[in-house]
Formats: C-alpha cells, structure tokens, sequence
C-alpha cells in the first residue's frame, strides 16, 4: 500500500545472473558450435574467402557471444574458432598443425578479442546495475521524504523494510525512545563496534550483534546473523538517509506535542 502512495522500492537490481540461469546453456553451446559451423562454411566456400575475411568474420561470432556479458562463452568462442580457424582455413587444411606465424597471430587475436569484449561487457553491465541501484535508491528515500507529513507512525516500519532490502540484511525493527548500542552504524556510514571500526568490505555486517541506526527518538536495530553481508558505503548511507526521514517525522511531531 505505502508503495503505491509514493514509497518506491529502494535498490532495484539489474544483473546478469538471472540471465545467465535462464540462458547460459544456450549461449555457451552457442559459443562452441557457432565458430565451427562458421568456420566449415568458409572452409566450404574455398578461395574466393581470404584468410583475413574468414578471420573477420569470426571475430563477429566471437563478440556476438562475448557481449553477452558470460565470460566463459567469450572465451570459449575464442578458443573454439582459433582452433578452427586453423583446422578449416590455415595450410595445411584440416589438421590442427599450424606453420604459418600469420596464423598463429590470428588465432591469439581472436582469443584476446573475445576475453577483451567479455570484460567490457561485464564492466558494462555492472555500471548500469550500480545506475539502476542509484536511481532506486534516490526514489525510496524521495518517497519516505513524501510519508514524512502524512504518516509518520506507519514511516519507520516501511524504512525498516527498505533498510532490509538496500543493505541485504535479515530484519530490521524500530524501537521507540532508545539510543545507543555496543555496535553502531554511524552517520557517515561506517560501522563501529564495541569502540572499533568494522572494516565491512572484507569482513561484512557482524553476525555477533545487533546493530544500531539512531533515529532521534528512537533506533533502529539491524541483524545479520544468518549470513555475512559487504553493504558498500552508498548502501549504508542510503540506510542513515532513510533513518534520518523518521528522525525528521519524529522531531517535527514532537515539536508539535508540545506546543
């Protein structure tokens, strides 16, 4: 219900994995038949196809598999039409033996062009997750900002829940008039427990204890204990950006109380 009044879902994801499940047989068979069937059709069309236009030519079916952001079909590709490129379209035809240092060159350009477009397609494919992860992000502490006014009782259980899903955490709970906490997710996002600094890039949320988000009037309490989590520093300041939403709602409305 709060989504549909302006609460949007924070940390929309884009990523390949889904892709990869649903489709990575298909493309890793692509990737290992396409270059031979290629191959043995130029080696079928005889010498009216010049090495370096047969070369070409599965340099294509090589990037047509390695944009698909799988690294192991880009390299597979590679490997499978290097090696027939030699069998089909290098003297002597069809045998693997290759004496010509053109063709030797060839095979490992095609090799290195496959590993090449897969890094840059994998690159690309994070940059427009961590966009997408941005833009959710801005859009769900938008939305608590837009709550703020309507109803702040029912705004630290929906950021509770935004809280879970931008930082991957297992629950969150609000508690009403309570500060503090032996470990701490500060205001600049770093995490602090029992006086010391958690570095969360290399050993994650820790398991051991609950942590604490201040609200102002109240905290919330984070856990993680069923599985390490590395939230980067963006996520856990989304996470402070929203508690700050119910720090807000909460002091303008006991600011009103007491008038």
């Amino acid at each position: 219900m709060l989504e549909g009044q302006g609460f949007s879902r924070v940390g929309v994801k884009v990523d390949s994995s889904s892709f990869v499940r649903s489709h990575g047989s298909v493309v890793i068979a692509y990737a290992l038949a396409a270059p031979l069937v290629v191959a043995a059709a130029l080696h079928v069309a005889g010498s009216s196809v010049t090495p370096t236009t047969a070369a070409l030519v599965l340099v294509l079916v090589v990037v047509a598999a390695a944009s698909t952001g799988i690294r192991a079909a880009g390299v597979l590709a590679a490997l499978s039409a290097g090696a027939w490129f030699d069998y089909f379209l290098t003297r002597p035809y069809e045998s693997f033996k290759v004496t010509d240092p053109d063709d030797i060159q060839a095979a490992v350009l095609l090799l290195l062009v496959g590993i090449a477009v897969s890094e840059l397609a994998l690159w690309g494919r994070r940059q427009q997750a961590r966009s997408s992860r941005r833009a959710g992000y801005l859009a769900g502490v938008l939305g608590a900002a837009d709550l703020v006014a309507v109803r702040a009782p029912e705004l630290a259980e929906a950021v509770c829940r935004q809280i879970v899903e931008v930082l991957g955490i297992d629950a969150c709970r609000f508690e009403p008039d309570a500060r503090g906490g032996s470990t701490t997710l500060t205001h600049d996002g770093s995490v602090v427990q029992r006086g010391h600094d958690v570095d969360v890039a290399r050993h994650g949320l820790p398991t051991d204890d609950v942590i604490a988000l201040d609200a102002g009037h109240g905290r919330f309490l984070l856990t993680s204990s069923t599985r390490v989590v590395r939230p980067t520093i963006e996520q856990r300041r989304v996470a402070v950006l929203l508690a700050d939403q119910v720090r807000a709602a909460l002091s303008e409305g006991s600011s009103r109380s007491s008038r």
